[in-house]
């Protein structure tokens, strides 16, 4: 059973209107009108600026976090979230170079900050995750915009959110439990 519990703040330094959440989360916009800080107790969160679990992600962990640059956020709007899940045995996913599995394609079963280095490619345009859940990052060594992954098939790159197939790196969900 997925648990955890995340504290949302209007203002910076867990000031203002609060709201405490321990589950998932489709719309969270009548409970605050932004928010600049958070504090996770427990868990792994996958944070979307939207309602449904839309526009920019965020992978938050235990901690504090004072202020949305402190997530890698690009605004103060925060209007789903839902919980990750604690714990997986093993994690394998395959990307490909072309859409609908086409192309080049290479297995990962570990972390990878520098796609290029290892895939020679700037550009995954679809991928199946086996095992475990994976975040990409557009930018390599775990920068820019982020991207949640649930085991499954992704045909191309708009099924994963992107509006582009630049992934520069790419992490194991709960790497850091």
């Amino acid at each position: 059973m997925k648990m955890g519990k995340i504290f949302f703040y209007e203002d910076r330094n867990f000031q203002g209107r609060c709201y405490e959440c321990s589950s998932d989360c489709t719309d969270m916009s009548s409970y605050f009108n932004r928010c600049n800080s958070i504090r996770v107790e427990s868990g792994n969160w996958i944070l979307y600026e939207h309602p449904n679990y839309k526009g920019h992600q965020y992978y938050l962990w235990k901690g504090e976090y004072p202020d949305f640059h402190q997530w890698m956020g690009y605004n103060d709007s925060i209007r789903s979230c839902r919980i990750t899940p604690r714990h997986h045995d093993s994690y394998k996913l395959r990307i490909y170079e072309r859409g609908d599995y086409k192309g080049q394609m290479m297995e990962f079963s570990e972390d990878c900050p520098h796609v290029y280095e290892r895939f020679r490619y700037h550009d995954i345009n679809s991928c199946h995750i086996h095992d475990g859940h994976w975040m990409f990052y557009e930018e390599p060594n775990y920068k820019g915009r982020q991207y949640y992954l649930r085991p499954g098939e992704y045909k191309r790159y708009s099924d994963w959110g992107a509006l582009n197939a630049r992934i520069g790196s790419f992490r194991r969900i709960n790497h850091f439990v």
